[in-house]
């Protein structure tokens, strides 16, 4: 267990996700693996005498992605208070768990602690913290339960017995909006101040993985596999403690063909389907990156280019084009200086690297048919210092039927510098996991004059889903710090929280007061759709509303009526 633990952290390890039964393809000398569920594993394998990360040794899927924070008077609006303050229902989220898969807790604050002092955390799972016990199956971290969480609170130093923190407060503010206590004379309230809390404090990515898909060294991202065992993780404790459960996963990337595809969303659907579970992610906050452009081939065209802007110096970005079959497509590339790489022929499993000589740029291209469920065309692009000023992937259809396609570049906060699309397109800019068919995705819009938060990602998946499913407050929320203040935070992290507080208020009264047993993560997402608000000023569905915005009370109204 101990060699184990070092392969966790250690960046002299790769880490593959892979879907159980498939393990046997590796030669497992040396490695560890950490069962996730009973459908994945994480490999944990010595880089020595491996080849270096790259798409023409590994396949797309088995490398973890990276996935960073989407952040940058609500609870009134949203219905939540009216469900509070109503006098027969009261629902506050008891009974309920409601688990936060983020940067950690402060759990020293009092919005998180009962009328006694004692602590309404039953459990925090800090991946970071290496001196403690894991939880029973797991390798790694640390996991404090409730019994020492109060025995810390009642210490003179809490941290010396629970050493969990949270260094970036974007954990804290979330639960503080979902599951917060009253605090009348700051005047807040969570939409759900009475429910239990469960937290996995997340380490951050490894620095291979950094360097592989060059994210920014003092931006935290989030390595795939230990989100989704932080999602399993939860799901158990849910299964130990009889507990309908509500997840807030406000993490998101740019990555994948935005559709129904990657592990995580795989896992994250097939949760949402099991018994008394619900999950709520957020669309991000990519609309006016211009980190997405959207390709139609169509007619006579030979080819359609894609200009890159580089604004800055730096040491590399990634470009992902993916294209639904039977769609299938070849690139060339044009430098700021006109020195062009010609048509690469489409193979399955080519690859190449190509050197820009005036450039002094390196560009690796993939082609990879690389998905679970589509078998849509990937082509992965990595570009190796890339010089400042315009360039251009030309786009050739080889086969056609709808001449569509798209590429995504990463987050806008995880870039190294500043790299864009000169002609971008604000739709299908929500992140993933946010695409993933069964969970409740939500968007973001400002409450004081109801208008659209502009940078809210926008819908809808490339497979047809209508996302996201409606949008909650998401600027200037208030919300807790971590000096024992408050302070406003924008994005659609907050619209996320807010919601799977309105998912713990429906929870409460109908799976823990029994008023409809049966209710599924389906039902919720229904339920909380067909009570939105929808101004008829405009369509619904529609990509940057999805089907309105939240109103917890005219949902139960709905069912009065």
């Amino acid at each position: 267990m101990a060699d184990c633990e070092e392969q966790v952290y250690s960046n002299d390890y790769f880490d593959f996700i892979i879907p159980y039964g498939e393990v046997t393809q590796f030669p497992v000398g040396g490695a560890c693996i950490q069962r996730i569920d009973e459908d994945y594993d994480t490999l944990y394998y010595p880089r020595e005498g491996l080849p270096p990360l790259r798409l023409d040794d590994y396949t797309y899927q088995e490398i973890p992605k990276c996935y960073g924070l989407l952040d940058q008077t609500a609870l009134e609006v949203s219905g939540i208070l009216r469900m509070q303050n109503q006098p027969i229902l009261d629902l506050k989220g008891r009974g309920v768990l409601v688990g936060f898969i983020d940067t950690g807790i402060d759990y020293t604050n009092p919005l998180f602690q009962n009328s006694d002092g004692t602590t309404r955390i039953v459990r925090i799972w800090d991946q970071t913290v290496r001196e403690g016990e894991p939880p029973e199956g797991i390798f790694y971290g640390s996991e404090y339960r409730d019994k020492q969480i109060n025995e810390a609170l009642a210490s003179e130093n809490p941290y010396e017995l629970v050493p969990s923190r949270d260094e970036n407060g974007h954990g804290t503010f979330l639960a503080g909006v979902a599951c917060g206590g009253e605090d009348i004379p700051n005047d807040f309230i969570g939409a759900a101040p009475q429910a239990d809390i469960a937290v996995v404090k997340l380490k951050e990515a490894k620095p291979y993985l950094r360097e592989f898909f060059f994210l920014k060294e003092d931006v935290p991202v989030y390595q795939e596999n230990d989100i989704m065992m932080a999602v399993s993780y939860l799901n158990q404790l849910a299964n130990i403690r009889n507990q309908p459960l509500v997840i807030c996963l406000a993490l998101g990337n740019n990555m994948g063909n935005h559709g129904r595809d990657g592990h995580l969303s795989a896992y994250l659907n097939d949760i949402c389907t099991r018994r008394r579970r619900s999950i709520v992610t957020a669309t991000g906050n990519e609309a006016n990156t211009r980190h997405h452009f959207q390709g139609r081939i169509v007619g006579e065209m030979e080819h359609e280019d894609a200009e890159i802007s580089v604004e800055d110096e730096m040491e590399g970005f990634f470009v992902e084009l993916w294209a639904d079959a039977p769609e299938l497509y070849a690139v060339a590339i044009i430098s700021p200086s006109g020195e062009q790489i010609p048509k690469i022929p489409v193979r399955t499993g080519t690859s190449g690297e190509y050197n820009f000589v005036f450039e002094g740029t390196t560009i690796s291209v993939d082609y990879r048919l690389e998905t679970l469920e589509t078998a849509s065309q990937l082509i992965y692009f990595r570009f190796i210092r890339p010089a400042k000023g315009l360039w251009t992937i030309r786009v050739f259809p080889q086969v056609t039927v709808t001449g569509n396609y798209h590429m995504w570049l990463p987050l806008e906060q995880v870039t190294l510098g500043r790299v864009l699309f000169l002609r971008s397109s604000p739709e299908v800019t929500l992140t993933n996991p946010g695409t993933s068919r069964q969970v409740i995705t939500v968007g973001g819009y400002r409450v004081s004059d109801r208008s659209i938060y502009t940078d809210s990602g926008r819908g809808y998946t490339t497979s047809g889903e209508i996302k996201p499913d409606f949008v909650a407050p998401a600027v200037d929320i208030y919300g807790p710090g971590l000096r024992k203040n408050y302070l406003t935070f924008t994005g659609t992290s907050a619209a996320a929280a807010i919601t799977a507080g309105a998912c713990a208020q429906v929870m409460q009264w109908a799976l823990v007061e029994r008023n409809s047993p049966g209710l599924s993560n389906a039902g919720i997402k229904n339920m909380l759709i067909r009570g939105a608000q929808r101004p008829d000023s405009r369509a619904y569905p529609n990509r940057e509303w999805g089907y309105g915005t939240l109103d917890v009370y005219q949902a139960f109204a709905n069912i009065r009526m």
